[in-house]
């Protein structure tokens, strides 16, 4: 059991278990299985949520994009098909029509932009993805460098808590197995003193009779 200030009011009061100490569970396997039982006719937790537990965020409040995409992959949904057309060069339909004619005229201008647009990316990305490629892995092995020590900084504290909390509560478990002992010593006292006290009234009450039995005699 320990306690924490919070400001000026009064200490809060943390009741901490003794694992380290209490170990009938493992003494006495009876006791697992009446824990066990007791735990089964509880039943299930409540559904709501303790008060003191905040309401879940709406994530993407403020992006209704993200926020339908987060949906879709909420409920499984698939992505929907690629638009292949914008990729096709389909001839007019009507070989004596002028507007489609023209309409096909500028879906092949839009694919000829297109194509220019993928070989000067392509050109880019062979001149300068190379060293963006290994400047963005250096920056993520340098994120995970660093993410591994803070993992094994609180692997570190973590196991100097619950050495911490051993040592603490191996100290407690003895003085409360001093206590315990010391407890029945006076309740195995008490009781001897009890049955003397009880063995003197008897013998007191025989001595009586027989002060009345030689008194009458006389």
């Amino acid at each position: 059991m320990s306690s924490v200030t919070n400001g000026d009011a009064q200490p809060s009061v943390i009741f901490d278990s003794l694992p380290y100490y209490d170990n009938e569970l493992e003494q006495y396997p009876i006791l697992k299985e009446k824990v066990d039982r007791e735990l089964a006719r509880e039943g299930k937790p409540p559904p709501s949520l303790h008060p003191n537990v905040p309401p879940e965020p709406t994530l993407f409040a403020n992006n209704p994009m993200l926020q339908a995409e987060l949906e879709r992959v909420s409920n499984h949904r698939l992505l929907p098909p690629l638009d292949s057309t914008r990729y096709q060069l389909p001839a007019p339909a009507a070989l004596e029509n002028e507007e489609e004619w023209q309409a096909a005229l500028t879906n092949a201008r839009a694919q000829l932009e297109h194509q220019k647009t993928r070989h000067i990316n392509l050109a880019l990305l062979q001149q300068y993805g190379p060293n963006a490629w290994r400047i963005h892995n250096y920056l993520n092995e340098a994120t995970a460098k660093n993410i591994e020590n803070a993992l094994e900084e609180l692997k570190n504290l973590m196991t100097e808590v619950n050495r911490e909390r051993k040592n603490f509560q191996t100290r407690l478990g003895t003085q409360l197995t001093s206590l315990e002992t010391r407890w029945t010593e006076l309740i195995s006292s008490i009781l001897q003193i009890e049955m003397a006290n009880v063995a003197l009234e008897v013998e007191i009450d025989r001595l009586n009779k027989r002060e009345v039995e030689l008194a009458a005699a006389l």
